[in-house]
């Protein structure tokens, strides 16, 4: 189904990057059938995926990693920093969610991920989530993933770049490295959700984060997480 031209200008505007055209051809499928949402393009690098970003207008960029010549990681930190871009979401995809490269890609800026053999429902459900500006980010495998990762041997944690939260912010930081979203939040230290949002605003704001994904990764980075820390 496709969406009717007069909806097209309130839809959210996807633009696929993979480069298997099949992969594409059958994701494109998938987002027309939704009416909330139109595909604006399709890239077969990532590249073609930044040019597309700028000249399509698109609001989520569904990347794949693997592709050649500019990769889904270096689109991302390109599109990331790029200031006429700054409306623009990264959801990455990946074969399994095993990927390190889905760290290097959430530190370029990448919304969340989402690993290709997910359902389709799914897949839309996660296209609305980051185009509503929320990080992809479920008490699931994007938090296990960077938790494994930023295990290994390497630099000591630096909580100094935290210096600037209050104890307050520590503690909604903490949540969301945990994949809680404003809601559950909230509902856990007894804020309405408008204070949670609020929180989450002013600790991306002091750490000169763009998004939630980010901010899971800062707060492993750091040490405020560990990996084993679970949800309340």
């Amino acid at each position: 189904m496709t969406t009717p031209p007069d909806a097209r200008d309130r839809a959210i505007r996807v633009l696929l990057a993979d480069d298997q055209t099949l992969v594409r051809a059958a994701f494109a499928m998938l987002v027309e059938s939704a009416p909330d949402m139109a595909v604006v393009g399709q890239a077969g690098n990532g590249r073609e995926a930044v040019e597309l970003a700028r000249t399509e207008r698109a609001d989520v960029v569904v990347m794949d990693i693997r592709m050649p010549g500019t990769d889904g990681i270096e689109a991302t930190r390109l599109i990331a920093s790029d200031e006429d871009l700054a409306g623009v979401k990264v959801l990455v995809l990946t074969t399994y969610d095993t990927d390190e490269n889905v760290v290097e890609a959430l530190r370029s800026g990448a919304a969340g991920f989402l690993v290709k053999d997910t359902r389709p429902a799914e897949l839309l459900a996660a296209i609305r989530t980051v185009a509503g500006g929320e990080a992809l980010l479920s008490p699931g495998p994007t938090a296990r993933l960077i938790a494994r990762v930023l295990r290994a041997p390497g630099p000591a944690p630096t909580p100094a770049a935290l210096d600037p939260l209050s104890d307050r912010e520590r503690e909604v930081l903490t949540l969301v490295a945990r994949g809680l979203n404003n809601m559950e939040i909230a509902d856990a230290l007894a804020l309405s959700p408008l204070t949670a949002k609020t929180h989450v605003s002013r600790i991306m704001g002091k750490l000169g984060i763009r998004d939630r994904a980010q901010l899971v990764i800062v707060a492993y980075e750091s040490g405020l997480v560990v990996a084993g820390d679970h949800a309340p």
